[in-house]
């Protein structure tokens, strides 16, 4: 039986679908699953405690990614992501291990801790969406072994990171991906759906030991239907995509994401 703490949102389905919609439609924007905005989300109008949201997080985009991953296969086909498997393979050698850490981290960080990271976390991530994110596919900075250990050393941060956002870790990744190894936007954005789901798996399963992961079966109403509606936002947001220019958008969202970081860093 579920922990009594943990309160049900379930009968606010209207504000869970539409909530998810909207951060659904702004990471498909971008091409991400909007999860780094959907934690300020789950934090503030919802009212999870910090680990309860990171988890909740971490399964919708668990979700979103799973969905996500298909429905690219028309702009990049499956043999052409497999065809790349030596750099999935790199990236995981450091990312599944960082998922593992990061979660383990999250349930032994006190909670007020655990805000002050989340908000540094979010910080850092708004930063690169503002400054670092509009760059284009060219020749890898590094080479050989070098870019190896670069890719182990790259996927570690970002499996620690999304675990303890619960996100899907496309912000980083996908940067990574065009400045080690040069891979063009499109094909950088599948590469990182297939980094992001085993990745998000080990962290889930990391999770799964813990008391707080009471939440998800506590509330598992709210997380289908707002799950439902990022899928739905991430399809909308993705037909948009080019309407709103990036020079516009990026600043626009990475404001958004520092304003949330004060926030939480704020919170008590």
């Amino acid at each position: 039986m579920a922990d009594p703490a943990f309160k049900d949102r379930s009968s606010n389905r209207s504000a869970a679908f539409v909530g998810g919609a909207a951060i659904g439609a702004l990471g498909g924007l971008i091409g991400l699953g909007g999860a780094e905005f959907r934690l300020p989300l789950l934090l503030g109008p919802f009212g999870f405690a910090a680990l309860e949201a990171v988890i909740l997080n971490k399964a919708m985009s668990l979700v979103v990614v799973a969905f996500a991953l298909p429905s690219r296969a028309a702009t990049v086909p499956f043999d052409q992501i497999a065809g790349h498997w030596p750099i999935i393979v790199n990236l995981l050698a450091g990312s599944l291990p960082g998922a593992w850490l990061g979660a383990g981290w999250a349930t032994r960080l006190r909670s007020e801790t655990l805000y002050k990271v989340i908000a540094i976390l979010l910080f850092i991530i708004a930063g690169v969406l503002g400054f670092g994110y509009d760059i284009s596919a060219g020749a890898a900075l590094v080479a050989g072994a070098t870019q190896i250990v670069a890719g182990v050393v790259a996927g570690l941060v970002i499996g620690i990171v999304a675990s303890l956002l619960g996100v899907a870790g496309g912000e980083l990744l996908i940067p990574a991906l065009i400045l080690l190894f040069g891979a063009d936007i499109k094909l950088a954005g599948s590469l990182s759906l297939a980094v992001s789901l085993p990745t998000m798996i080990v962290g889930f399963t990391r999770y799964s030991r813990d008391q707080n992961f009471a939440v998800i079966k506590s509330n598992r109403i709210f997380l289908l239907v707002m799950a439902l509606g990022s899928i739905l936002g991430a399809f909308i947001g993705g037909q948009l995509l080019g309407i709103v220019p990036s020079v516009v958008m990026m600043p626009a969202l990475a404001l958004i994401l520092m304003i949330s970081a004060i926030k939480i860093w704020r919170h008590t």
